[in-house]
């Protein structure tokens, strides 16, 4: 299993400076979870290459240092992490954990595609926060930008004031600009020219 994992030990992991855990996130991006060749989006578009974000998500050292990076960048007025399932289940556990071992409390929300169709019938499923709780909204990989902005129509017909977007990889087709026309703050780990220049430099041709 080892193979599996990153050269680096997990507990360096723990207390590397943030800056420092870019190249290892970048060296699992590249392991697996991005390829090229001929691929169909969620979004209807057609792609040369794909990244499939949960391989680093819910890789145990991808994990940790997605928090950990992620948390740097969450606004100290933030009480929670939401996002829609499945992309975003990760990520809003990842962030809200690592915020425990920092002292600081994120309450994880999982925004559902569809109401629940039994019980409340709700569509956040996380603790009831108090109306008006700022609430970033996180995403692994954003083309479009459609699932992130259905998520945060979900949290502000709660009641809930949604004060960013953040996520790992801004694939620069529309998403960015989608969220400025909404007013609503977006920054992404790497671009996708980031991945391809590090995954063309771990595979010369």
């Amino acid at each position: 299993m080892d193979e599996l994992l990153l050269k680096t030990p997990s507990v360096d992991l723990l207390s590397l400076e943030t800056a420092k855990l870019r190249s290892p996130l970048l060296d699992l991006f590249c392991q697996g979870a991005y390829q090229e060749g001929d691929f169909v989006l969620t979004s209807g578009q057609r792609s040369t290459y794909y990244i499939n974000g949960k391989l680093v998500t819910l890789h145990p050292q991808g994990a940790l240092m997605v928090g950990r990076l992620l948390l740097d960048l969450v606004r100290p007025e933030t009480v929670a992490v939401a996002g829609l399932t499945l992309g975003a289940d990760p990520l809003v556990t990842a962030v809200s954990l690592v915020g425990v071992y920092a002292n600081r409390t994120l309450f994880p929300l999982i925004i559902r595609k569809e109401a629940k169709g039994h019980g409340t019938r709700a569509y956040i499923e996380g603790l009831t926060l108090p109306p008006g709780s700022a609430i970033t909204v996180l995403e692994d990989v954003v083309t479009t930008g459609q699932s992130a902005l259905k998520a945060v129509e979900r949290l502000q017909a709660a009641g809930y004031n949604v004060n960013q977007i953040l996520a790992l990889v801004d694939r620069q087709q529309g998403g960015a600009e989608l969220y400025q026309s909404h007013s609503l703050p977006f920054k992404a780990l790497f671009t996708i020219q980031d991945i391809q220049a590090h995954w063309a430099n771990l595979n010369p041709a």
